[in-house]
């Protein structure tokens, strides 16, 4: 018993801490990332023209945030699950998500004027929004078995 009661609060710490990087990767988000849009999405962006943006430099931006994100995700689910079959199937939503939404905010960049849109596809890129999702669809499928 003592053994787990450790092993729970390693958990605990191991989570904290991993949690406080997902913070702190948005707390730097300026200094870390390249990324044109943070600045003009704080501001009354509806009627302004998108900022002046290398694509190259932004889509590695995003894939160097989003990676960093999902690794800190997938390091949350582990503790939290300690299932290899569950690593496995969110790093393929992972990569898979990735793919769909740099496709869908580049294609928004280039040809949708619709400002709103390309805010929300853009927050699921550098949030850890689908650890949000993740953690409650694992618990269920976990406990309604």
């Amino acid at each position: 018993m003592p053994k787990e009661i450790l092993l729970s609060k390693k958990n605990i710490a191991g989570i904290t801490g991993l949690l406080l990087l997902l913070v702190g990767v948005r707390v730097f988000e300026d200094a870390l990332f390249y990324d044109p849009f943070i600045n003009f999405f704080k501001t009354e962006f509806q009627h302004q023209r998108l900022p002046d943006f290398d694509a190259v430099q932004l889509f590695l931006g995003l894939l160097f945030r989003y990676s960093v994100n999902t690794v800190l995700s997938l390091g949350i689910l582990c503790l939290l699950f300690r299932q290899k079959q569950i690593l496995v199937v969110s790093f393929w939503m992972y990569v898979l998500f990735f793919i769909l939404l740099s496709i869908a905010f580049f294609w928004l960049l280039r040809y949708d004027p619709d400002y709103m849109m390309l805010f929300y596809v853009r927050r699921f890129l550098i949030q850890p929004l689908f650890l949000v999702l993740f953690i409650p669809a694992f618990y269920y499928q976990k406990f309604a078995k």
